[in-house]
């Protein structure tokens, strides 16, 4: 099986910083470590599987077919697969309005 490497992009890393400090402050430390050992989980499910995503229905409106997305309910993680590298964009809770978010992250990146 072909492993893949990922890579967390700046913005993506912020995300999950935010996240991660948001649940801390708002749910507890404890809660915090649930959600960042499931982030760390469906990041190394990539290296493996990085072709199981669907690509999000925001950039399949506008043509763009090659970042997909995984979920860890409520939270997307936007990527795009170059050769054997995985580039995670976005990080993000699901509830939150993701057309702007991802024509300013990714489309203006």
């Amino acid at each position: 099986m072909k492993k893949y490497v990922v890579y967390l992009t700046d913005g993506a890393l912020n995300d999950v910083e935010e996240i991660v400090r948001y649940i801390t402050d708002n749910d507890g430390s404890v809660n915090a470590a649930h959600v960042l050992d499931e982030f760390e989980k469906t990041f190394d499910s990539l290296a493996s599987f990085p072709d199981r995503g669907a690509v999000p229905e925001e950039l399949l409106a506008l043509g763009m077919r090659e970042y997909r997305e995984v979920f860890f309910k409520p939270y997307r993680v936007i990527y795009r697969v170059f050769d054997d590298k995985v580039y995670i964009y976005l990080v993000v809770d699901g509830r939150r309005d993701l057309q702007a978010l991802l024509q300013r992250r990714l489309l203006g990146a």
